[in-house]
């Protein structure tokens, strides 16, 4: 049955005299061509189904008379709109090749987040062209069975050819550029997962390896050196390379490897370190005037930075309203106790050192600076950061309002003028950001906010240090998601002044 399957997608009865790698792409592009048209044979077969099961007796005439009632133009236009944003969205959606490294998890995923879509458009479609006999209920039962027809061709389909790859059909020659403990251990986890398909020749060493007989492993051979691989291309049976090689170190060849490979139209895959890594996956090509540039570092969360921008908008807005009488009732509170403006303003550092003017409701004595010299020795804080527990210079207004975080609410119209926002890393003082070490100028990269990791982590009672690393690991791993759930354990921290001083 698998030799059957296999000579079927192969077409070799047709392909005769065709090259072997031309033949295995032509061989990939008709199963994937076979996968975008049974997915969408898969939803309309899923439609049809759910309207004779749930469409009533409208769904059922419909059936019965759909091949024999005469359809004005309208039908046949709507007909191909649904199927062309169908098409579009599983285009869109899922990743239809021939990558032998994606999980049967990930195929499902994006299979569901497809099918959803599909459906939630057909449900809109009927309200906006009122279409009776699909109900909320036909909707449920497309998604429920185009999910579970697509769903079941890939698990078919994966299940085919993890019997021919075991089989000894369907197999691809793989060769290791570089011979490290890293490579090794791939190579290993490969070997042993037989429904991948893969042959593992052998390791290309480099000059340095080569000199060295501790970086070869018994299990593979060593089928040559770096210098000899154009060679080794020319006479062996090669489908894929891997290259295992520290990309900063051996940029020169693995552009000289990509080379190689393209000209014999091989797939490389390059296996980089955690630092290479961070590096490569936010790599971007754009065109410009003819030319080709490849950005790094741009933020890809475009649509997420949107809705963190909506967010501190709508929030910082309505609550700059809502808590308008409390505003009122501290800055008379602040002016009546102590001599002084009621707003204190601070020149900050912003996001890409861009600088900007804080405001705080003042908690400390007007001439708060100027004695900020003669407490420098009891200062808590570890690093360029000031902090002192029982601070002389705060009023006694002023205790109240740090333990409770009120003095920081006019930092609300900071946030709706778009120089901070409600989640970020705090912003520093120019002169903190002069001492900061080279890594934690990595905090500056985003914009700065009124509650962050650090507030809800334990505020004055962790070390500069500690403050730094988590205001990193904010910038490495920010999403709107965690912005709420920062936000979220804002709140108790807040009301019971864990760590304020």
């Amino acid at each position: 049955m698998a030799c059957i399957f296999y000579d079927f997608f192969s077409l070799s009865w047709l392909l005769q005299g065709i090259p072997p790698v031309i033949m295995m792409r032509l061989r990939h592009k008709l199963l994937i061509q076979a996968f975008r048209l049974s997915d969408q044979v898969s939803l309309w077969v899923a439609l049809f189904v759910s309207v004779a099961l749930f469409g009533g007796r409208r769904g059922q005439a419909f059936l019965r008379d759909f091949a024999t009632d005469y359809h004005p133009m309208t039908d046949f236009i709507g007909v191909g709109l649904v199927a062309l944003i169908w098409w579009v969205i599983f285009a869109l959606i899922i990743q239809y090749d021939a990558n032998r490294f994606t999980s049967f998890g990930t195929a499902v995923a994006d299979a569901l987040r497809a099918t959803t879509l599909c459906s939630f458009q057909v449900l809109m479609f009927a309200e906006v062209f009122d279409v009776n006999m699909i109900t909320g209920r036909v909707v449920a039962g497309h998604w429920l069975l185009a999910s579970a027809l697509i769903i079941l061709c890939r698990g078919v389909l994966r299940l085919l050819l993890t019997l021919l790859r075991k089989s000894g059909y369907n197999r691809r020659n793989v060769v290791f550029v570089g011979a490290n403990p890293r490579s090794f251990k791939l190579a290993a986890s490969i070997e042993v997962k037989l429904e991948l398909g893969y042959h593992i020749q052998g390791f290309v060493l480099t000059e340095r390896e080569k000199a060295s007989e501790e970086v070869t492993d018994p299990r593979w051979p060593v089928v040559c050196g770096l210098a000899d691989f154009r060679l080794y291309l020319e006479t062996g049976v090669v489908d894929e390379v891997m290259v295992c090689l520290p990309v900063e170190e051996y940029i020169r060849e693995i552009f000289q490897i990509f080379g190689l490979c393209r000209d014999q139209g091989l797939v490389v895959r390059v296996v980089p370190d955690l630092a290479d890594l961070r590096v490569l996956e936010r790599a971007e090509v754009e065109e410009f005037d003819g030319e080709q540039l490849v950005t790094f570092f741009r933020e890809n969360l475009l649509g997420q930075l949107l809705a963190k921008r909506i967010l501190d908008v709508s929030v910082s807005g309505v609550l700059l309203i809502l808590l308008s009488p409390l505003l009122l009732a501290v800055a008379l509170g602040v002016k009546l106790t102590s001599p002084g403006p009621v707003l204190f303003s601070q020149e900050r550092v912003g996001m890409n050192k861009r600088k900007f003017q804080l405001f705080k409701f003042r908690s400390m004595v007007v001439n708060a600076e100027e004695l900020k010299a003669s407490l420098a020795s009891k200062n808590e804080m570890s690093g360029p950061a000031f902090k002192i527990k029982n601070d002389p210079r705060v009023t006694k207004v002023g205790r109240i309002l740090r333990k409770t975080s009120i003095d920081e609410l006019p930092q609300l119209w900071n946030v709706l003028k778009g120089e901070m926002s409600l989640v970020g890393p705090r912003p520093p003082l120019p002169k903190e950001v002069e001492k900061y070490e080279w890594l934690d100028r990595r905090r500056l990269s985003i914009k700065p906010g009124i509650t962050c990791l650090w507030q809800v982590g334990g505020r004055s009672n962790l070390s500069f240090k500690e403050w730094m690393e988590l205001d990193k690991a904010y910038c490495d791993h920010w999403s709107f998601w965690l912005d709420l759930k920062i936000l979220l354990k804002t709140i108790p921290v807040v009301l019971l002044g864990k760590g304020a001083s």
